[in-house]
């Protein structure tokens, strides 16, 4: 067990530029883009296709044995990918040749071949392909379902926040030490990730810096499509500024909006009746997502690292119950904690864990959303607070102190 654990622990590959060059599109790209430049497309295609390989074989460690895959395998991986997206963007160069997105693509493809000695010539990456599950034509699943099932599917809720903690889609809840990036989900229809780093001022907490999720190709109702927030820029627009997507007539599969700009955005994706809600809140990034019981469980054995699914691995398990001791003095967080939430529930003991590991009484914030938004989301007002920790009832080993400050120092190392 401790063999596939380790395996599955993120590692360092060469292949880190590509999340800087992708930023960089990001940043350059503006909703004034032509409409026949779809240079943006191409970019999609890309952080689809490495963030598969950091899925599978940086945190997944690799094949489904659990063997991590070498260094040589994943960098093979990758210049499949750069060529890929280089011929896409051959593709796209009469339509984007004004487009400053798009020769800042062609730059970065031919500076990242040099630097990992990639082959001009030579195998191009897979096209994913397309999703066969029970999902209508019509690009309305929820309407659908109600249709044949004469009742409505059952919804499951996923909440990531603070330090970070993990309501997953079964109701288990977990505190992880789990810095870099990881899966939060992985199906046919979606892929969610979150990446987690030290926090500053804080000997043993994680934050949530950056979410990336990638809705996949389905039908004619939608075509893959990214959206990417981190901390300090959570966008209302998903990375080729548009706002929405998917069908030419009715009503849109993909659809953002926002009530707070720059620190909230939500996702509303009618195709597979789901709703994502990404938020800053204080210095961390927090998740909210609901789905349909048959998305949620649309995924093979391959895509075996879930933490919404799964949770975090055993070993990056922390136990609420008793936070790590830090050298500040003691802070009143029960009684904080106390006048803020209305239940000593789960959120309640993330709180007080985050403000203890902290030493900060206003992370008690990301908690107190975190509670809001899965009363928004959760239709079952009866299961909306968690009034035990399943991993603690399941045997959970308490860690020691410095474990999570290990992990952290990981953590650190991996991003660099």
């Amino acid at each position: 067990m401790d063999a596939w654990i380790s395996a599955r622990r993120p590692t360092a590959f060469p292949w880190k530029p590509v999340f800087h060059l992708t930023l960089l599109l990001v940043q350059l790209s503006v909703p004034s883009v032509a409409a026949s430049c779809r240079i943006l497309r191409c970019n999609s295609e890309f952080v689809a296709a490495t963030l598969d390989l950091g899925s599978s074989a940086g945190a997944a460690g690799g094949s489904a044995g659990g063997a991590p895959l070498s260094r040589e395998v994943v960098n093979a991986g990758y210049c499949r990918a750069l060529r890929s997206y280089g011929m896409c963007t051959r593709k796209m160069a009469r339509a984007c040749r004004g487009d400053l997105a798009y020769h800042s693509a062609v730059q970065g493809i031919e500076d990242l071949l040099i630097q990992h000695r990639c082959p001009r010539a030579g195998p191009t990456a897979q096209p994913r392909p397309l999703p066969q599950g029970t999902l209508s034509g019509d690009c309305l699943y929820l309407k659908d379902q109600m249709t044949k099932l004469e009742q409505v599917p059952e919804l499951l809720h996923c909440g990531v926040f603070g330090d970070p903690h993990i309501r997953t889609f079964y109701n288990d809840f977990q505190t992880c030490a789990v810095p870099g990036a990881w899966p939060l989900v992985d199906n046919q229809y979606l892929y969610v990730q979150a990446t987690s780093t030290p926090m500053r001022g804080g000997a043993f907490a994680t934050a949530l810096t950056k979410v990336t999720i990638i809705f996949k190709n389905w039908r004619h109702c939608v075509a893959q499509q990214l959206y990417q927030a981190e901390l300090d820029n959570v966008p209302a627009a998903f990375a080729d500024g548009s706002v929405s997507s998917g069908e030419r007539h009715g009503p849109h599969s993909l659809l953002v909006r926002t009530q707070s700009p720059g620190l909230h955005a939500e996702i509303q994706a009618t195709h597979i009746g789901t709703v994502l809600v990404v938020r800053q809140v204080g210095p961390s990034l927090s998740l909210s997502v609901r789905a349909p019981r048959s998305i949620v469980e649309a995924f093979g054995s391959e895509q075996d690292l879930q933490l919404c699914v799964w949770g975090c691995p055993p070993s990056q398990r922390l136990n609420t119950l008793r936070p790590p001791h830090v050298a500040a003095p003691p802070l009143p967080a029960h009684a904080h904690c106390g006048s803020l939430l209305p239940a000593q529930d789960v959120y309640y003991r993330a709180c007080v864990f985050d403000v203890v590991t902290t030493g900060d009484l206003n992370v008690s914030a990301a908690s107190v959303v975190a509670l809001q938004d899965a009363r928004a989301l959760i239709a079952d007002a009866e299961t909306l607070h968690l009034l035990s920790v399943s991993s603690a009832q399941n045997g959970l080993v308490l860690v020691h102190p410095t474990v999570p400050l290990l992990l952290g120092l990981l953590g650190a190392v991996i991003t660099q």
